[in-house]
């Protein structure tokens, strides 16, 4: 699913800006990057035809970057340093840029007849290969800045934000889940802080693999907690609320060998899932985000206080249970009427098993 998104995110992407390219240079720019049109017989090369060459080229611009992107975030980020890391990104880049260049070149140039020169190493003193690797490193920064900005606010709320919805509170429909490690402290105290903040890294590096499954959004990580939350009609479509932690704790359970391994303990996580009408604005100015204000968060948290003195791992309150398609609604067992710490009236809730 990853490379799917990572596909969905780069291929149209690159083939609107490398078109976009195509056209500059069909309608003028040619000549100040020193850049003749191609031609045939005496005549220039159809505005379809370098349309369709730079379009394939942001084709497998896409395809290779989305799978340098898969592979560093699957395989590498979790082994070397941010430095490291980018480095070696950049370079796979870079060397995918000159690889797809070149055979583009020496497609469209055997194709249609151009008579281009394809040989070891022609990128390093060719000028239009420079403007054209110029301009994919500023779009490159582009897309960064929108692909950091969306998962930071998550998808649709940037560009809400962009246009000024949440500049005066704005009352929306969320559900929720606060994510907790179970016997923190304990943990915490015979692993000791580094290796401990190694296992949360991993721990909520797992979530994030499934969080777009899910159409779920990360809203904070807060110590051992995570907060999740989805608009609610995707966190009640397919039970996604309640999925992403059973597919959290699969995916736990198939790494038990490799967390025994590295910190010698299983984490075990337990959860509070709760939804409803709540007040979204944005807030600040220095350090500018989207907060949530409302009774929705503060009882989707003590719900999941609750877990402890229950002994369960997941607990939905009964609203947005009631709230699910009744054919697909997850067996549950009735917890109580539990009065939760602030509220003046008890709270039905429910344990999901799994």
């Amino acid at each position: 699913m990853e490379i799917i998104h990572n596909l969905r995110k780069h291929i149209p992407y690159w083939i609107l800006v490398m078109s976009s390219y195509g056209i500059f240079r069909y309608y003028g720019f040619a000549d100040s990057l020193q850049m003749p049109k191609p031609d045939i017989s005496g005549e220039t090369l159809p505005f379809v035809q370098i349309l369709g060459i730079f379009a394939l080229l942001g084709l497998g611009l896409g395809v290779f970057y989305a799978c340098v992107d898969f592979f560093f975030e699957k395989y590498v980020s979790k082994r070397l340093g941010i430095g490291t890391r980018q480095f070696l990104r950049v370079l796979s880049y870079f060397l995918s840029t000159v690889f797809i260049i070149s055979m583009i070149t020496f497609v469209a140039s055997n194709i249609l007849d151009l008579g281009i020169d394809i040989y070891f190493g022609w990128w390093v003193r060719e000028k239009q290969f420079w403007a054209i690797m110029y301009y994919i490193v500023l779009c490159s920064f582009v897309l960064y800045f929108i692909s950091s900005t969306t998962e930071r606010f998550g998808k649709g709320k940037y560009l809400k934000m962009l246009f000024g919805r949440y500049r005066f509170p704005k009352e929306e429909r969320v559900v929720f889940m606060f994510l907790d490690l179970k016997d923190s402290t304990t943990i915490a105290e015979s692993l000791g802080h580094y290796k401990y903040s190694e296992l949360l890294q991993e721990c909520f590096f797992d979530l994030n693999e499934l969080v777009p499954q899910y159409n779920a959004q990360i809203c904070q990580y807060v110590g051992d907690e995570a907060v999740v939350y989805w608009s609610y009609e995707k966190g009640l479509e397919n039970n996604n609320c309640v999925s992403l932690f059973f597919a959290f704790e699969n995916l736990r359970k198939e790494k038990k060998e490799s967390y025994l391994k590295k910190y010698g303990i299983h984490p075990a996580f337990k959860a509070g899932i709760h939804g409803g009408k709540l007040i979204a604005v944005e807030v600040g100015h220095v350090k500018r985000e989207l907060a949530y204000h409302g009774d929705v968060i503060n009882t989707t948290a003590r719900i999941q206080a609750e877990c402890n003195k229950q002994n369960e791992s997941l607990l939905i309150s009964e609203e947005l249970l009631m709230a699910m398609h009744k054919e697909f609604r997850p067996e549950s067992k009735f917890v109580g009427n539990i009065l939760l710490k602030g509220k003046k009236q008890g709270v039905n809730i429910h344990s999901i098993d799994g």
